[in-house]
């Protein structure tokens, strides 16, 4: 199990590889000002998702990070 410092780091990289450093910073900056329920916002997450598509995306993530991680070595 990763720590929470490992995935707050994993998470602030992802977020300055896809949106850059000024709008990744933006970013957190707007979440950090809204009320954030993140327990109600994970109760929603898979609404509309059956499990068969839930089960194809995480093979899917877990297959491009064999993917990612046998490339970095």
């Amino acid at each position: 199990m990763r720590t929470d410092t490992i995935i707050r780091n994993e998470g602030t990289q992802a977020l300055m590889d896809k949106l850059g450093l000024v709008d990744a910073e933006r970013f957190i900056m707007l979440i950090q000002k809204e009320h954030f329920d993140y327990t109600r916002w994970q109760e929603n997450l898979f609404e509309n998702m059956s499990i068969d598509e839930i089960s194809q995306n995480a093979a899917e993530l877990r297959e491009n990070n064999r993917v990612s991680i046998s490339s970095e070595m």
